[in-house]
């Protein structure tokens, strides 16, 4: 198994003989619930909506739906959606979560509280997967949402989780580039100390399972043509798996300019809990919501 496209992690997930129980917090969203409908109908997952039941009901009639064919437990205070939601899957009968009409802050609180158990050693990061017709695969770029400007420790950390869930996909050994605007380390550009470090840890074995490399460039990591005219000689050069970003900032700028100016198609998750998350925005594409909800299946049903 080897996925390449968001077409193949459709048709992956939909193979699942067991559907991930995806968990919806707040569910009584027409935007939340139309995507939500459209991914149990192709068989991505079984949903259980967590919220105000006769607001769901009456959404699900009027998309022509029919409510006793869902799992609907009713409650109506956000706080109680949270922390239901959390039970099911500490009960393990949710392998995933997803945000519905709620505010990403209230819903991050409360995943974020210890005693709930969701949260151990590790870091929440934001990682996004991307397809374009620029590049030969899918590939991933974190963390542009959560962590603002990570050092090198947490870096260690993102890169981590990004590399599990790439796995995910039948990569073996995934390719990392750090990403930084030169390849050479400059104590005055702190993130090229950070892409060298990363890489020697790598080299170490204190980061495992995956090929760094850093500080590298965007062009260089995405294109075999500009490191051959370059004379830039690595394994992750023009194949990366995953890109690393510096801070949320640039990591942010990136992905707004493969959605908005390249149009890449995208999915994303929050990584680093006891299920992964799907965070994105109410008034995301519906295809972007679509292709979350499946890589969510696909990596609830595996990590």
């Amino acid at each position: 198994m080897n996925i390449t496209s968001f077409k193949e992690l459709v048709e992956y997930v939909q193979g699942l003989e067991d559907k991930v129980k995806l968990a919806v917090i707040c569910a009584h969203d027409e935007n939340t619930l139309e995507s939500i409908v459209h991914a149990r109908k192709d068989g991505l997952i079984e949903p259980l909506l967590v919220g105000k039941e006769d607001a769901i009901k009456d959404i699900l009639k009027s998309m022509g739906e029919k409510p006793d064919d869902y799992t609907i437990i009713n409650k109506e205070d956000d706080e109680d959606c949270i922390v239901t939601a959390i039970n099911l899957v500490n009960e393990n009968k949710a392998s995933a979560i997803m945000k519905g009409k709620i505010e990403t802050g209230q819903m991050m609180k409360g995943i974020l509280k210890k005693e709930h158990g969701l949260i151990g050693d590790n870091i929440l990061s934001l990682i996004g997967f991307y397809e374009t017709d620029k590049y030969h695969k899918l590939f991933a770029v974190s963390d542009m949402g959560l962590n603002t400007y990570p050092d090198v420790e947490k870096k260690k950390k993102i890169l981590e989780n990004a590399v599990k869930l790439i796995k995910c996909f039948g990569v073996e050994k995934p390719k990392v580039a750090v990403l930084a605007a030169i390849e050479k380390e400059n104590p005055k550009m702190p993130e090229t100390v950070d892409g060298a470090q990363l890489k020697k840890w790598n080299e170490e074995g204190k980061i495992e399972g995956c090929i760094v490399e850093g500080p590298i460039s965007f062009d260089l990591a995405t294109s075999k043509e500009a490191a051959e005219i370059k004379g830039y000689e690595s394994e992750v050069a023009g194949d990366a798996d995953l890109l690393l970003v510096p801070d949320i900032t640039s990591g942010n700028i990136l992905v707004k300019c493969l959605t908005g100016i390249a149009g890449a198609k995208t999915a994303g998750l929050v990584v680093g809990a006891k299920v992964p998350i799907v965070l994105t925005s109410r008034s995301a594409e519906p295809s972007d919501k679509y292709y979350s909800i499946a890589l969510a299946a696909l990596a609830g049903s595996m990590l």
